[in-house]
């Protein structure tokens, strides 16, 4: 379930409402133990996708609680023990989790010093904390928080009555700690869900449909399970698995049955070549996202000079993970007494157990899902589908362990992609090329086939079975939640009237999902493509325009503090360099960031440096702030320069490094990032914020040098041509 959902549906409980996804779990043990060693284990929902978020959140608490950073033990998440924080999604932990636990912390520490005022006989509010030693007019009183370990004074719910501390106090918060998570992946430690080795564990691989609407007809797995190490081959309908001793007699089972599979293929996939005609081709759910009209009654509206038009696409986009997804399961007992257990990298674990438990048919509370790191993925790749493909194997061998290793190729052909999509817009000017109105129309896939969100299992095997469950087509969040594919299509520019539409498709033949910043990268790439068509029509420089209809003080400031970083108004221009700049608001209210790139036009687009200002607002840690952003903008860099899923009517084609590339380190840009913060806002997250401005500055910076305005990502020699 959608967490801002059920926050939403929580209010009306006749409870006081509570920051954070504190108000659906509101009891403070699930969040804090204060522990006799002189620790505080902290629990939270959101999970470490290689952000740094375990990081921050520790920040967090050991402020609040008045405690050094050192004695902060994150646990990490699990449906046994922690709080429900749906998916770490969205570049909302900060603003979730970290206030939820800036809260509990509160409210913990005043329940502390309570306590030692009712043991000491001095009153509370002459007591105070010193990295959990309680002291009166600076004299230590012989009383700690690990002194009340066992007293079980965090077994009750938040009230929301207690106020966190002032920032000025908050020595920790504002400051660049060390990662937690680093040391163990600098050093080669186990610490990954493919590290994980649980005794007499078992080795499964899957056999994959050659194709989306492929169906097995015809299987002899004599040969498969002829294999040495071979212990079992597992038909259901077109799934199909084999359990072996070792991953390497796995593998060699596995190509036996390939070699053995006939398979009824059909081709249903779109003309890749055509990929925006064929999406205003498909039947649509059509929604008005927001209007603004600027007409008042009896005034006589502006005529407008004329109107200009543009269109742009982007292509599938694939997670591409370094590391192929993985996962543990074991299934114990039978009937009424069966249960299992599943260690995933999934960034939803509650909704990964609904899931399990609709597919499985067990009750959700005999299902635990622990968290362990995987590979970096930002969005829904295979973690889920590939905790349910161990669940299926360990199903036909209770009490053994087993695990599934996904292949380079079923990462790359089988995980969900992020969508196609089409972006139209229309700008009606006056005369002196001002915007009168503003029309924006996004066709595209939903952004959404998460698990726990439906009546039926969105897993990838879920759909082979013999009996299979249905197939549902991809939905967009709520715009109130982030939005999907009209995420950032709503203007963050003061234009007088304007209408957003969305057009979502009804129809799946390649399945979609969620994908870091969702629908942002491309209406974001759209917009500042567009207005930067428009300022120079109109004879301006682009940041001149772009302030012109910015009235928000952040915004303004995260552009004129670009503009100063790259020496925007004293760039020089040679052959063959360009310079572009874009802006956006991440979600129209999230993190704000202003971008300038800087490329090379040669045989291929090279970005050679990105300046990057971002506002986060009260930052926690800010070197995993420009780290974020840093990764952001590279990923987005690899984006609009590189990246596209190919296929032919039948079936995905790059399902390897070589056809489906991505930027290299040789082609990394110089990025330097510039954190403007306000320790009295509220705190935004990073990880996402960046991605459309990036690549509306680079392709800005392609325009500047080659004096062509290239509308289809990605930014390609062909591309180029094509536009020329």
């Amino acid at each position: 379930m959608n967490l801002a959902f059920r926050m939403a549906m929580a209010a009306d409980d006749g409870k006081p409402r509570l920051p954070g996804s504190l108000e659906v779990n509101r009891r403070l043990s699930q969040w804090l133990t204060i522990r006799a060693d002189g620790k505080v284990e902290v629990r939270s929902g959101k999970v470490e996708i290689g952000q740094g978020i375990l990081t921050a959140l520790a920040q967090i608490v050991a402020c609040e609680l008045q405690v050094r950073f050192e004695r902060i033990v994150m646990v990490g998440a699990s449906t046994a023990a922690s709080p429900d924080e749906a998916v770490t999604s969205g570049s909302l932990s900060v603003q979730e989790s970290g206030s939820a636990l800036r809260h509990a912390a509160a409210e913990a520490r005043c329940l502390l010093i309570a306590e030692a005022a009712r043991r000491s006989g001095f009153d509370a509010a002459r007591i105070a904390c010193d990295d959990g030693e309680f002291r009166v007019d600076g004299r230590a009183i012989g009383l700690n928080y690990w002194a009340f370990a066992d007293a079980g004074l965090l077994e009750r719910e938040a009230t929301g009555k207690v106020a966190p501390l002032p920032s000025a106090a908050l020595a920790v918060v504002g400051a660049s700690v060390p990662r937690i998570d680093l040391p163990d992946k600098v050093f080669g430690l186990p610490r990954f869900v493919h590290d994980l080795e649980l005794p007499g564990m078992l080795h499964a691989a899957i056999l994959r449909p050659p194709s989306p609407a492929a169906r097995l007809v015809g299987l002899d797995d004599s040969r498969a399970r002829a294999i040495e190490g071979c212990e079992r081959v597992l038909r259901d309908g077109s799934f199909v698995g084999v359990l072996a001793a070792s991953g390497a007699a796995a593998r060699r089972a596995l190509e036996a049955l390939r070699g053995a599979a006939r398979w009824e293929e059909a081709a249903t996939l779109p003309d890749a070549a055509a990929l925006g005609a064929w999406l205003k081709q498909q039947p649509v759910e059509t929604k008005l996202v927001d209007a603004r009209s600027a007409a008042q009654p009896g005034a006589q509206p502006t005529a407008a000079s004329r109107t200009v038009r543009a269109a742009f696409t982007r292509p599938y986009l694939a997670h591409a993970s370094l590391g192929p997804a993985c996962a543990l399961a074991c299934w114990s007992g039978a009937g009424a007494a069966a249960r299992v257990e599943v260690w995933t990298h999934s960034q939803g674990i509650y909704n990964l157990r609904a899931d399990l438990a609709l597919a499985t048919g067990l009750p959700a509370e005999r299902i635990v899902v622990h968290h362990v790191e995987g590979a970096g993925c930002y969005g829904h790749n295979g973690a889920d589908d590939v905790a349910w493909d161990a669940v299926l194997m360990a199903r036909a061998e209770p009490g053994r362990p087993v695990r599934v290793l996904w292949s380079r190729a079923d990462e790359l052909a089988w995980s969900p992609f992020g969508p196609p999509m089409l972006v139209q817009l229309e700008a009606d000017l006056d005369a002196e090329g001002r915007v009168l109105a503003w029309r924006h129309d996004v066709w595209s896939n939903g952004h959404g086939t998460r698990p726990g969100r439906a009546k039926t299992p969105a897993l990838l095997a879920a759909w082979h079975l013999e009996q299979p469950h249905e197939r549902l087509v991809a939905v967009n969040a709520a715009l109130a939640a982030g939005g999907g594919s009209e995420r950032n299509a709503v203007p963050g520019y003061e234009f007088a009237s304007w209408q957003v539409h969305n057009h979502r498709l009804l129809t799946m033949p390649i399945r979609t999902s969620a994908l870091r910043s969702l629908g942002a990268f491309a209406n974001v790439f759209a917009v500042e493509s567009f207005v930067d068509d428009l300022a120079r029509e109109a004879g301006r420089d682009p940041l001149d325009w772009r302030l012109d209809y910015l009235r928000d003080p952040r915004a303004r400031a995260v552009l004129e503090k670009v503009a100063q970083m790259s020496g925007w108004r004293g760039l020089r221009r040679s052959d063959g360099i360009g310079y572009g700049m874009a802006y956006a608001r991440y979600k129209n209210t999230g993190a704000y960031c202003a971008v300038v790139a800087e490329i090379e036009a040669g045989t291929q687009i090279r970005a050679r440096r990105l300046w990057i200002a971002v506002d986060v607002g009260r930052v926690i840690n800010p070197d995993g702030i420009a780290n974020q952003t840093e990764g952001g903008a590279i990923q987005a860099t690899s984006w609009a320069l590189k990246e596209a899923v190919t296929f032919d009517r039948t079936r995905i084609t790059s399902d390897a490094w070589e056809t489906y590339p991505i930027l290299r380190f040789s082609e990394v840009p110089q990025v330097t990032v510039e954190i403007i913060s306000d320790p009295d806002a509220p705190s935004l997250g990073a990880g996402e914020s960046a991605h459309g401005p990036v690549a509306g500055a680079l392709g800005n910076a392609v325009r500047d040098a080659l004096g062509v305005r290239v509308r289809d990502l990605p930014l390609t020699p062909e591309q180029i041509a094509a536009a020329a």
